[in-house]
């Protein structure tokens, strides 16, 4: 049996990651499981050598060590930042400090698989490059405008039906509670001088009757078609009114894909398509890091298996 470990480096509450780490479990593969962004000082212990080979020494997480030089892959899912909620000096030395050492070790492990490498994650989540990728492979994507001008903004979507979504998905609170920013249909006559503060997305609205997300592991490639109510713009404000089945990835869409990842130097990719009457996929985003666990029970997608084969079997860099 290959005793070499699969570190698992996601927040405590993963329940995708749970997933993964159950059927790696089961197949009796090692796995170290931690928040590098949260565990160290008090649960994680990191003492690397440099040697001519690469990083060496050992990583120790709950009293559980793993051999650096014999991690056989690493599954970056969702680990908590590094820097602390606080304005203390040195914690936030610290943190700094642990990103750049802890962090930068795990980035750099020899003959370790990466699902996917920390730093190409980060690079493909810039929807101006993302687009600009997907473009030149030879996908479809909507007419876009990045700005912070509102006359531009209004010009823009006073000639075509519009919509605005954020350029990053990150958290936000309403009164308190986190919430969702919705992609959602925009008028000339919303914009205002707000839209100088920041740039803003936005797009030409597709004439979709369905929405597709392509969960691409490897070479492997999982679709669902997701059909929401007639009117909903963004299929995630309703969940509980979706229906999903599976289906077969074009394969000029899915070569197109492929390339995708190999140009951001990823292992997965989440992807979002408008589909057309006339069943065309328009390009919306690629989340290198996205949800996928409710997806699999939705349309019954084998994804967890494709993950946890990656990790057990992949070719290592």
């Amino acid at each position: 049996m290959d005793g070499r470990p699969v570190l698992v480096a996601t927040e405590y509450e993963d329940a995708t990651a749970d997933l993964v780490v159950a059927k790696l479990n089961r197949r009796r593969v090692p796995v170290l499981r931690f928040d590098p962004g949260k565990d160290l000082p008090q649960r994680v212990t990191l003492a690397a050598r440099l040697t001519p080979g690469g990083w060496s020494g050992t990583l120790t997480a709950e009293g559980r060590t793993a051999d650096l030089a014999q991690v056989r892959a690493l599954y970056h899912r969702r680990p908590s930042a590094y820097l602390p909620d606080t304005d203390d000096q040195a914690a936030r030395f610290a943190a700094q400090e642990t990103r750049r050492g802890l962090g930068g070790v795990l980035a750099a492990l020899p003959g370790c698989l990466y699902l996917s490498q920390p730093q190409a994650i980060a690079r493909a989540e810039y929807k101006p490059e993302q687009l600009s990728v997907a473009a030149r492979l030879g996908l479809p994507v909507p007419e876009t405008l990045i700005t912070s001008d509102p006359v531009e903004a209004k010009a823009f979507t006073a000639v075509q039906p519009a919509i605005y979504k954020p350029l990053h998905a990150g958290s936000y609170d309403v009164d308190g509670e986190p919430a969702g920013i919705w992609a959602a249909l925009v008028e000339p006559g919303e914009i205002t001088d707000a839209v100088s503060r920041c740039p803003h997305l936005f797009q030409a609205q597709v004439p979709k009757i369905a929405d597709v997300r392509a969960v691409v592991v490897g070479d492997r490639v999982f679709c669902a078609l997701i059909t929401a109510p007639a009117g909903v713009v963004d299929w995630r404000s309703e969940y509980r009114n979706l229906t999903y089945e599976p289906v077969d990835c074009p394969e000029p869409i899915r070569a197109a894909l492929l390339r995708f990842l190999d140009e951001f130097g990823l292992r997965f990719g989440a992807f979002d398509f408008a589909v057309t009457p006339e069943g065309e996929w328009w390009f919306l985003e690629c989340n290198p890091n996205g949800q996928w666990a409710w997806l699999e029970a939705a349309a019954s997608l084998p994804i967890t298996s494709a993950i946890a084969d990656l990790l057990e079997n992949g070719v290592p860099e």
